[in-house]
């Protein structure tokens, strides 16, 4: 099965938080093609938490996964080391108080 390439992947998150009502944005801008995708999830009280796909390796199916979570700059610290090692990755910030990011939507949580 082809993959959606990261740009379109992102247009399409962002779209479907708009219909949500959510705030997003992108704050780093990735390879179109093939770029992988961090998520910020921020309840704008201080604390974050960061999502990335992962592969399950039992069922090969991806998923998101956190990658970190706590204090939003010690969020920000892991976002920009993973910059730092990946320069063609995305980074989305939303921005909800309920916590929410619809990653587990249909279409959106692969």
């Amino acid at each position: 099965m082809p993959r959606v390439t990261a740009g379109l992947w992102v247009q399409a998150y962002l779209a479907r938080l708009g219909q949500a009502a959510i705030p997003g944005f992108v704050t780093a801008r990735g390879d179109s093609t093939a770029g992988a995708v961090l998520v910020k999830q921020n309840p704008m009280d201080g604390s974050a938490c960061v999502y990335q796909r992962s592969v399950d390796l039992i069922t090969g199916q991806r998923t998101w996964v956190v990658l970190a979570e706590g204090a939003e700059s010690d969020v920000d610290a892991a976002i920009a080391h993973q910059r730092r090692h990946d320069p063609d990755l995305w980074v989305i910030e939303v921005e909800d108080r309920g916590g929410r990011h619809l990653l587990r939507e249909p279409g959106l949580d692969s």
